[in-house]
């Protein structure tokens, strides 16, 4: 399913600005929303599935998010679920059941959680959606990155290295949304080189969880058939390295041109040692701390500024905080992944000890 985003008109978006500008000068707030703190200090709740948060780039956001929410006065309650919709709706019944002010959830199914997010609503505590959106239900924001640019960013990245030739796609969770729109920008730009013939899909796969080993089992099946493949679109960077793995035992690591997303530190390994052609980088600072801002203003019952909204299939359209991604490629890693202290350059070039200065 691809949201629909709505950018809006100027002038709103200047009349909100400058509400936010009095905001700020004044105390008061031009948008209030249902419900304002009157307690010393906002208590988040921070609902994660454990599932998730075994992906390398999850321990980031969860640590930059809590840091920047106590800089702003806030305190964080992270709740881990054993993994799974049901384990996340209990978590998110003992945040709501823990007084918290404010609820940020990364959705492990995005359309699964519209009952326990009505009752959050219910009970007038702000929703975020982070990263992920939650569908078929109203929420105060949605804070992700744009995420159909990153699909766009695989495709421009395989047709310059291989503008004709057999191509896999293996796509990210069915549950997840934001593998929908990533896959509809890959095919945004793949589907004319496929029209004319240039690009042949041999298979193109959706994984029912972000799981390597669900990858390497059914790209493994697809190798079995057939080794004729120049070019693997993988939905992030675990997916890509399961890949790499995949292809090393056929001595084609290398030689196949492999994208994935989220800079992981394997993946940038692997992008400057030349198995990996491209990592998506997606400045997670920006977006953990932009996620901060959005749920302490909600939590004082005040709205922050954005001139994008989307669609949810709720009926509302929701406030939408978009960052933007960043191919990552061997030459510009240094510009970028390692200039933004997201990793160091040690770890980066580890294997490569010649290029560390």
């Amino acid at each position: 399913m691809e949201i629909r985003i709505i950018k809006l008109a100027s002038r709103r978006l200047f009349l909100m600005a400058l509400c936010l500008l009095v905001l700020f000068a004044s105390g008061t707030s031009c948008s209030r929303a249902k419900t304002s703190v009157k307690k010393d200090k906002i208590l988040i709740g921070f609902s994660i599935a454990t599932a998730t948060f075994i992906i390398e780039r999850w321990n980031k956001d969860i640590k930059i998010f809590t840091g920047a929410a106590r800089d702003l006065g806030a305190d964080v309650l992270v709740q881990l679920s054993a993994g799974g919709t049901k384990e996340q709706i209990a978590q998110i019944n003992f945040l709501l059941a823990s007084d918290i002010d404010v609820l940020v959830v990364v959705a492990h199914d995005t359309d699964m959680l519209s009952g326990v997010v009505k009752k959050a609503k219910d009970a007038k505590i702000p929703v975020i959606a982070y990263d992920r959106l939650i569908m078929g239900v109203p929420i105060d924001a949605y804070v992700s990155f744009n995420n159909k640019q990153v699909g766009k960013l695989f495709g421009k990245t395989l047709l310059e290295a291989v503008p004709k030739g057999n191509y896999v796609i293996v796509n990210g969770s069915v549950h997840d949304n934001n593998s929908f729109e990533v896959n509809s920008g890959l095919h945004e730009e793949l589907d004319p080189a496929i029209n004319r013939k240039d690009v042949h899909v041999v298979e193109e796969l959706w994984l029912d969880q972000w799981s390597s080993d669900e990858a390497l089992e059914k790209l493994g099946k697809v190798l079995e058939r057939t080794r004729d493949i120049d070019a693997i679109s993988c939905a992030n960077d675990q997916i890509a390295s399961a890949a790499i793995q995949l292809l090393s035992e056929y001595r084609l690591a290398g030689k196949v041109a492999v994208v994935g997303q989220d800079a992981d530190i394997g993946a940038c390994q692997k992008v400057v040692e030349g198995t990996q052609l491209m990592t998506v980088y997606k400045p997670i600072a920006k977006l953990a701390n932009s996620a901060a801002g959005v749920a302490v203003a909600l939590a004082y019952g005040k709205r922050v500024p954005t001139e994008l909204v989307v669609d949810n299939k709720s009926g509302v359209m929701i406030p939408f905080y978009m960052q933007q991604p960043l191919s990552v490629f061997s030459d510009n890693m240094d510009t970028t992944v390692i200039r933004d202290g997201f990793h160091s350059r040690e770890d980066v070039y580890r294997n490569l000890p010649e290029r560390v200065k």
